[in-house]
């Protein structure tokens, strides 16, 4: 089964970084959040990949087709071009990258990778969250809904304290940073049957805007509620507590 990442944003909320990298390059620990995102797949043996390109896309392609040589030891014959490997570090996985645009909306990026999608249904996601999401759970769960598309539904942590206010102005309950109680928001682990991809008009369509929006006013857009670790990097912020956890030997989505 195949995994389409969205990567090809300009990043501009994490501008600390993403003036010289794309966001997907950001390091969490010693490696791009893209590569923990794309190993958190492989532990559910998904290792066949899709990477929709648009802002910096050459740094992308740049790591991807040196990730063999950062990894292995090898000896190499210039004159006959020829490379040998002497140790196998680098993962099994078959990667296409795909340059789609650089203002490519979401739901554009999606459309021009219909000839690298087959008739099949296929996981998306974007460059830029982790989780701990069962990938086998939110598949059986698509199965079973019938509908053409399914989103993964998290209740992420508040950024400030939860106050519970009665009619007297009492406060009935004080929380600091809680789970949100109320509400799930998209978490961006989606399954998609391919049929969804005709839903998509052409590089203007914001996936989650016409497409998804029609699908839920039809009842075909399922949700699988995920209530464990989820965590976007949209901020300075969310990039250090990410790398806090890789650095404390606390990696929740591995």
């Amino acid at each position: 089964m195949k995994t389409v990442i969205l990567a090809g944003g300009f990043g501009t909320r994490l501008s600390e970084y993403t003036h010289s990298i794309p966001k997907p390059m950001v390091n969490v620990g010693p490696y791009p959040i893209i590569h923990h995102i794309m190993n958190s797949f492989s532990k559910y043996n998904f290792n066949e990949f899709i990477i929709a390109l648009g802002y910096k896309s050459e740094i992308i392609k740049e790591y991807f087709y040196s990730l063999s040589i950062y990894n292995n030891d090898f000896t190499i014959n210039p004159k006959k071009s020829n490379i040998v490997y002497h140790t196998k570090n680098a993962p099994d996985w078959n990667i296409t990258l795909v340059d789609t645009g650089i203002n490519t909306m979401t739901g554009g990026r999606i459309l021009r990778l219909r000839e690298y999608l087959d008739e099949k249904p296929f996981f998306c996601t974007y460059g830029d969250g982790l989780s701990d999401v069962n990938l086998l759970q939110l598949l059986n769960s698509h199965h079973k809904s019938k509908c053409l598309a399914s989103v993964t539904a998290v209740r992420p942590q508040a950024r400030f304290g939860e106050l519970l206010i009665e009619e007297n102005n009492l406060v009935s309950s004080f929380k600091e940073k809680p789970q949100l109680n109320t509400g799930y928001i998209n978490g961006g682990y989606f399954v998609f049957s391919p049929n969804v991809i005709d839903l998509i008009e052409g590089d203007n369509t914001v996936l989650e805007k016409e497409p998804l929006e029609m699908l839920a006013s039809q009842s075909k857009l399922n949700a699988f509620k995920h209530n464990g670790f989820w965590q976007c990097m949209d901020t300075k912020r969310d990039h250090e507590f990410l790398n806090n956890l890789y650095n404390s030997n606390n990696i929740p989505w591995l």
